[in-house]
This record gives C-alpha cells, sequence and structure tokens, in this order.
C-alpha cells in the first residue's frame, strides 16, 4: 500500500494535473486559513471584554441616584435621590453575609497646585476599600487607610502622571499640594492599568472632603463589593436585595425604573462573554462551512480522477490488481493533497493571527486574536478525515468496476 511504485504514480498524477491539483489543495488550505482566522477574530474579541473588564474588580456593584418617574405614598415623581452616609452604614448592617467592602465615592474636579505647577484634576472622595475597586497599584507611600477616613486626614494618594504634571522628576511623597484651596499631603503614589485618564487622578478620604464642603454627609455614589465565592448567581440576588431595599428606604415606586439605578459588572461581565462566545459559535459554522465546500471539491475532483482513469483501473485490474490496492491508490492521493493543503492553511492562518497582535484593538476592539494550537490541529485532522472519505467513496466505485467493462471505456 506504501510502496514507492505507489507514491511516484501518486506523484505522476499530481505532476500530470497540476492545476486539477491546486485547485483542490486551495480550496482546503482556504477553508482551514479562513477557520483558524475567524476563529482567532473570536478569541480576540473575548481578550476585549475581559481585558476591559479586568481594569476594576468584578465582585462589585455600582449604586447611582436618580430621578423618580412615578409617584410613591404621597411622593410626586420627578423627585431627585439622595445618598447619605447613613446608607453606607445601613449597607453594613444589612448585608453583612454578602459584603466585602464598600465604598463611596464623591468627584470633584478642583484646581491643584504646587508652587508655580497647577492643572485641573479629578479629585475624588472615598474609602479605603476603593483600592480594590479600582485595582489601584501603590508605585509609592501608600493609600488611604480606616484612620485617614476616620480621623478625616488631609492626606492625598495621587496618580502617577499628576506626580509628572507637578513635579517632574522629582518625589512627590511628603510634599503638600493646594486642592482647591485646602492643603492635603501626598500620601502615596499609584499607577491605573485604566490609563491615562485614571492616573490624572487625585483620591482623598470622603469624610475630608465631606468637611470642607460645609460638613456635609451626602455622596454621589456607592461602590459594593460582594465575596467572590457568591458566584454569578449569588451577585444576581443580592442585587435584587439592595435595588429593595433602597426602594423601600427612599420611597421609590417598586415599578420604578430610574430612581436608583445599580450597574452590576458581574452580570455585564457575563452578558458580555455569552455574547462574545455566541459570535464566535457563528464564526466558526461559517468556517466549518467554508471547509465543508472544499471537501466536497475534493469529492468531485475524486469522481472525476476516477473517471478519468478508468481505462487506466482497467488494465491493472486484468494485470491483477486488488480492490484493495486501487482503493488504496486513489485514497492515498486524496488523503495526501488534503494533508499538505491542510496543514498550510493552517500555519498561513496561526501566522496572520500572530502578525496582528493589538493592531485591531482600537478600531475593531479585536485584542491579542489567537487559537489554541490544539484546535487548530484537530479541524485539521478533521478535515483530513472528510477528505479521506471523500476520496473512499469513488476509489471504491473504482475497485468495483469489471476489467472488460472498464477496458471499453472510452
Amino acid at each position: 500500500m506504501f510502496s514507492r511504485d505507489t507514491w511516484n504514480e501518486i506523484f505522476e498524477t499530481i505532476q500530470k494535473n497540476k492545476l486539477r491539483t491546486f485547485l483542490s489543495g486551495f480550496t482546503v488550505a482556504l477553508g482551514i486559513l479562513i477557520f483558524v482566522f475567524l476563529f482567532g477574530l473570536g478569541n480576540g474579541l473575548i481578550n476585549t471584554f475581559d481585558k476591559f473588564f479586568q481594569e476594576d474588580a468584578t465582585n462589585v456593584l455600582y449604586l447611582f441616584p436618580g430621578k423618580t418617574t412615578l409617584p410613591y405614598k404621597g411622593y410626586k415623581s420627578s423627585r431627585r435621590i439622595e445618598f447619605e452616609n447613613s446608607d453606607l452604614a445601613d449597607i453594613k448592617k444589612n448585608f453583612p453575609m454578602f459584603l466585602e467592602y464598600i465604598t463611596p465615592r464623591i468627584s470633584r474636579n478642583k484646581l491643584v497646585k504646587f508652587k508655580e505647577e497647577s492643572d485641573n484634576y479629578n479629585v475624588t472622595g472615598v474609602d479605603w476599600g476603593h483600592q480594590f475597586a479600582e485595582k489601584t497599584i501603590i508605585m509609592k507611600g501608600r493609600y488611604l487607610n480606616v484612620e485617614d477616613v476616620k480621623k478625616k486626614t488631609k492626606h492625598a494618594v495621587i496618580g502617577r502622571l499628576v506626580e509628572q504634571d507637578l513635579f517632574g522628576s522629582k518625589n512627590a511623597i511628603g510634599k503638600y499640594l493646594d486642592v482647591g484651596g485646602s492643603v492635603f499631603k501626598i500620601i502615596g503614589v499609584f499607577q491605573d492599568d485604566g490609563g491615562d485618564r485614571e492616573e490624572r487622578g487625585i483620591y482623598i478620604p470622603y469624610t475630608s472632603l465631606q468637611l470642607i464642603e460645609k460638613n456635609t454627609d451626602k455622596i454621589d455614589q456607592m461602590v459594593v463589593a460582594f465575596k467572590p465565592e457568591m458566584g454569578y448567581m449569588g451577585a444576581m440576588a443580592f442585587e435584587r436585595s439592595l435595588d429593595k431595599f433602597f426602594k423601600d428606604k427612599k420611597f421609590i415606586n417598586p415599578e420604578d425604573q430610574n430612581g436608583i439605578f445599580i450597574r452590576n459588572v458581574a452580570d455585564q461581565l457575563q452578558q458580555n462573554q455569552q455574547f462574545a462566545r455566541v459570535l464566535q459559535i457563528i464564526v466558526v459554522f461559517v468556517a466549518f462551512g467554508t471547509i465543508i465546500a472544499g471537501i466536497i471539491g475534493i469529492s468531485n475532483i475524486m469522481v472525476f480522477v476516477v473517471k478519468e482513469r478508468t481505462k487506466e483501473l482497467g488494465i491493472r485490474k486484468a494485470l491483477g490488481a486488488t480492490p484493495k490496492a486501487v482503493i488504496s491508490t486513489i485514497l492515498l492521493e486524496s488523503v495526501f493533497i488534503t494533508t499538505i493543503s491542510g496543514f498550510t492553511g493552517m500555519l498561513i492562518g496561526i501566522a496572520l493571527l500572530s502578525s496582528l497582535g493589538e493592531s485591531m484593538a482600537e478600531d475593531y476592539f479585536i485584542t491579542n486574536p489567537f487559537i489554541n494550537t490544539g484546535v487548530a490541529i484537530s479541524a485539521t485532522l478533521l478535515l483530513i478525515m472528510f477528505g479521506a472519505i471523500a476520496g473512499y467513496i469513488p476509489a471504491k466505485r473504482a475497485a468495483r468496476i469489471k476489467p472488460i467493462i472498464a477496458l471499453r471505456d472510452e
């Protein structure tokens, strides 16, 4: 079956039919190339979603006050909801089984000065847990702690680019900043994977910011982190509980969707990952369609090959060739073309994906597209297997041809 004569015959057949061989091989290679490329792009889309959500913690709920649209219990519609410090205490008191940490956020844009240098920056009043919610990385010094919040200290943690803007190459730790007319001591410098916008921010204790603003107890929003072991279903249950609790507390109609907003990062991540996987499934179906087209092409070509070589096969059978020998010759040719073409297409597809890197991230939201080598090889082997089947059917038909009939064929 694998004799030198058989291989010589296969190569001679290929040599005589270069165009036919090229077209059949090209169809197979293109099918695998498209499969590898599209599957890799699907993985790149998932990478983009993962990268977007990995910039911050995923076990958090963001609570935003809104404006009511429905009257409720004597309260008119169009009432603006406000969060207060007591809301933080109520969450800690009523949901200890869910809670990992909680932090308010009060954001202000302020003019910040250091000697002759100044610029406008986003100054955010937070609690110690905000470091984990934003995945803030401390480069120098430390982050705000419980004592800073409790004692309303004038301490500030500044972004890497704030230090660069105001201090140049000098170390900012221990220096004092004028933040909107109040003096704060720099205790830390941070960096953030979120990019330049995040690193041009300043964090101070929310209690200190409230003290500056006439000792108010109002807060803009709350970031509530739940225990990661709760999982997706636990996060959804916690969201529903918080929504009901605050609608009851703030006298918001249960049907009013605008009184309070809760952004569940775990739910958003789940939805986006599902969306990306659905797209990838669609991509896989399209790619497999191309592969099937290649298989059909191989089958059609092998039918033509058998028809073209009917007289030759008849002579071989007359000289004593067994049906098995006839089948093996035709089948081996089909498998050989499919294998070479399939792996060529696979390697080209992998090379194309590797060359893309992050070049498509900004315009097409495709980050580092890739395909697992095992998946690519499995798809190629599957194509080879079907290519063998496609070649076996006409080969078996050829083996059944009686020599006398084959010799009469024109």
